[in-house]
């Protein structure tokens, strides 16, 4: 049974994609200047998923730009966030990938891992055979006895 806030908070829920830290995402957030609205491209890494998937869901995104580490942490379910890509999916073993923060050179790459961009194949529909039609009682009678005799005569 949902309690009223998970059903309430059902209204809010958007798709998002499967994300996990080490993934490589763009987020596409609006931004307001004035009276004009336009979207702005986040591109990085992301080190840290907190609160789930659910409505308080967030993701904390690490990119470098011209030497300068910038994070930026985004609510998952936010009105304000377009959508997320998943560019590339690295291999980690961690959920927090704070070490990255410190990191220099080579020792902030991570190892990339095989990754399918395209959305998986749903499985196709599951067709049933046509049943045969049911036999009339009266030739059901007529072949049983049929199937007696050839078992008394094998005896």
């Amino acid at each position: 049974m949902e309690t009223k806030i998970e059903t309430f908070n059902k209204a809010f829920l958007k798709t998002i994609p499967d994300i996990r830290p080490g993934d490589t995402v763009q987020v596409h957030q609006k931004i307001k200047e004035g009276d004009k609205e336009r979207i702005q491209v986040f591109e990085g890494v992301v080190l840290a998923m907190k609160h789930g998937k659910g409505v308080s869901g967030m993701i904390t995104v690490r990119k470098v730009s011209q030497g300068v580490g910038i994070e930026r942490i985004f609510p998952l379910h936010s009105p304000f966030i377009e959508k997320i890509e998943v560019v590339k999916r690295a291999k980690v073993r961690r959920a927090k990938l704070y070490y990255l923060r410190d990191a220099k050179g080579k020792k902030a790459k991570l190892k990339a891992k095989e990754f399918n961009l395209e959305k998986p194949e749903e499985p196709a529909p599951v067709v049933e055979e046509a049943k045969p039609e049911e036999v009339p009682a009266e030739q059901n009678q007529e072949q049983a006895p049929a199937k007696e005799e050839t078992k008394t005569a094998e005896a």
